[in-house]
């Protein structure tokens, strides 16, 4: 018996991976993050499947269930939005199944902050530009390492995406401002790549005034990759060789 901890991607079915499907469609119970989790990625579970909605669920009963699988030897598909790896609080369900001896892998998902680049057809990294994407949130009712605040990241001016934080768009943009400047590219992206996906851009100076009814699971992404007429990858550089393309 094995839990499977599965990404289900940001939204769009169409997203999930081969082996994300593959485990769904064989699945005979399935614990699931209603709340995130596009329905349309359901669909994929047979009818016969046992679902559980986390949502509103406690860590010890999604536990409880993974349990009563064991004893009747049947896997468990445990689907979280996007990535599990990022904001999935999977090391904690891990370290209960630790304690019961049951089997665990990882799947992974697209995560939102692939999908809003997606969106955006945007690259985040650019050359002498910016070379390092931040993943991070403001804190909330989950605190940051003071190490972590905003401003520390903020000053290595590098692609910034952020989770669980539109909410706050107003109060991030003035916290951003002293590092990035006022002109600094900047988009929201709410429900990447759901039907009813909306896509904001804007500057540091304007987002905040242009997003006011966006909830927290949107995506706050900032930096200059996210502007055109930078300077060129030297990969497709006519003079630049590699190990799969040489020089003529």
């Amino acid at each position: 018996m094995k839990v499977w901890f599965v990404g289900a991607g940001p939204g769009d079915p169409e997203l999930l991976t081969v082996k994300a499907r593959r485990l769904l469609r064989n699945a005979k119970v399935c614990i699931y993050a209603g709340s995130l989790v596009n329905p349309q990625v359901l669909e994929e579970l047979l009818p016969t499947c046992e679902r559980h909605d986390s949502a509103a669920m406690s860590l010890e009963q999604t536990t409880a269930i993974c349990a009563e699988a064991q004893k009747r030897d049947i896997d468990v598909v445990r689907l979280h939005s996007g990535d599990p790896s990022i904001y999935g609080a999977i090391r904690e369900q891990m370290e209960e199944l630790d304690a019961l001896g049951i089997e665990y892998s990882v799947v992974p998902g697209v995560s939102a902050f692939q999908a809003s680049a997606a969106a955006l057809c945007a690259e985040l990294t650019v050359p002498e530009l910016s070379q390092t994407i931040v993943l991070s949130r403001t804190k909330g009712r989950t605190p940051m390492p003071e190490w972590q605040d905003l401003p520390q990241l903020a000053a290595l001016r590098a692609s910034l995406c952020l989770y669980l934080s539109a909410h706050k768009i107003a109060e991030v943009a003035a916290e951003l401002i002293p590092f990035y400047g006022a002109e600094c590219p900047a988009a929201v992206v709410h429900k990447a790549s759901w039907p009813d996906e909306k896509i904001y851009k804007g500057t540091l100076a304007t987002i905040g005034e242009m997003t006011k009814e966006v909830n927290m699971t949107a995506l706050i992404l900032v930096g200059p990759a996210l502007a055109r007429g930078h300077a060129k990858s030297k990969l497709y550089d006519a003079s630049f060789a590699h190990g799969f393309r040489s020089a003529e």
